[in-house]
């Protein structure tokens, strides 16, 4: 499967948007590690994974998804994280 990528803009403390990016994975039975800079995520959607990483570019997060269920588009993985991201 290609990957997706999208940036999300943010304003404000980068530590804020890493603890809601990790609460939205969380609540979703998912893993989120990592700091400031860089980390990865996943998380079972229909019985199958969503895994990316991302990195912190300046007041952006970078986010590529590296696999991911055929019938979830990228734009639904990016919209949901930009509602829990309150981009």
């Amino acid at each position: 499967m290609a990957d997706c990528n999208f940036r999300i803009p943010f304003t404000g403390d980068v530590n804020n948007v890493l603890n809601k990016a990790k609460t939205a994975v969380q609540n979703q039975n998912g893993n989120f590690n990592g700091d400031e800079n860089s980390g990865q995520f996943n998380v079972s959607v229909f019985g199958s994974s969503i895994v990316g990483n991302y990195t912190i570019v300046g007041n952006e997060m970078d986010i590529t998804i590296t696999d991911k269920p055929f019938m979830v588009p990228c734009s639904t993985i990016e919209s949901f994280l930009k509602n829990q991201l309150g981009s």
